[in-house]
């Protein structure tokens, strides 16, 4: 029952995490990609980075929801939330929005070490590898 209980808590996390990156990515785009290209710029990147980090987190937020590759798009996503701390959010306090990015940093990170197979592809795809770990105590 715990196993099963585990899976269910990561099943959530993983595909709501999924939704939020996707909507996230998708925003970047809205308007076209200048604004957060122009964004970009103003706190000293590229703004060719800005396209890359929206796809990055559209790509990484379809993985999420549909459980492929769901530890390496848990890699890449924190990676992108990493540099959101550095770069974006750096010097602001804690509570000043900065917690939603922290949320989601360690969402990403809990599913880059974990993964989750509870209505997963990676579950299909990889049937024999994690049989025992979706099996009742």
């Amino acid at each position: 029952m715990l196993k099963r209980n585990v899976e269910l808590g990561l099943f959530i996390v993983r595909v709501l995490t999924g939704v939020i990156f996707l909507l996230h990515g998708f925003s970047k785009f809205q308007g076209g990609i200048g604004g957060t290209m122009g964004f970009f710029q103003s706190i000293g990147l590229p703004g060719a980075l800005a396209p890359v980090v929206a796809i990055i987190e559209i790509l990484g937020g379809l993985l999420l929801i549909l459980g492929l590759l769901t530890r390496i798009a848990g890699v890449a996503l924190t990676v992108i939330m990493v540099g959101v701390l550095l770069t974006a959010k750096a010097g602001q306090p804690f509570m000043m929005g900065t917690e939603f990015d922290y949320l989601l940093l360690f969402t990403s990170l809990q599913l880059a070490f974990t993964g989750s197979l509870l209505l997963s592809v990676d579950s299909l795809l990889f049937k024999n590898k994690y049989n025992s770990r979706l099996a009742e105590n």
